[in-house]
């Protein structure tokens, strides 16, 4: 499968799923794969993953509701699912705009965090709902660039 157009913002339908496959989804991207982002909150920078946008009316559990679990923190807004079997975070409601959610594009069938050589790093320590104005600040740009080195030799 090729990789899709990863700085669009056409909205794109994909399907994925969480390690172990006990959890499977559709979702329309309604962003594309141009809002690809991180955040800097004390969950997401534990968690490391990078999420794309959907919203709830856009975004379909096709297996595995019973193995879904959710974590809710701080002021329990954003709902972070995430599979009982292998751990493996899905999806999330936003805190910054419950009608969104972020979808973890490791779990996106063909697609890799790593496919994405630079990705928005907002600013989830000075979130945009503790600001009066709902502002979103940029942490910075997270870049992934791949080696150009061979891979070791296989051991005979």
């Amino acid at each position: 499968m090729a990789v899709p157009d990863l700085g669009s913002s056409a909205p794109v339908e994909v399907t994925g799923a969480c390690h172990c496959g006990a959890v499977t989804f559709a979702a329309t991207l309604t962003q594309g794969f141009a809002s690809a982002r991180r955040c800097t909150c004390s969950l997401c920078r534990r968690r490391g993953a990078v999420a794309v946008t959907s919203t709830p009316a856009d975004f379909r559990l096709l297996t595995g509701a019973d193995r879904l679990a959710t974590y809710r923190f701080n002021t329990g807004v954003a709902e972070h699912h995430f599979c009982t079997e292998c751990g493996i975070y899905t999806h999330h409601k936003r805190r910054s705009n419950p009608n969104e959610l972020g979808v973890n594009v490791a779990c996106i069938d063909g697609v890799s965090p790593f496919d994405f050589h630079h990705v928005v790093v907002n600013d989830g320590e000075l979130h945009p709902s503790d600001d009066p104005q709902h502002r979103n600040r940029v942490a910075g740009i997270l870049t992934y660039t791949p080696s150009d080195d061979d891979p070791a030799p296989a051991p005979r």
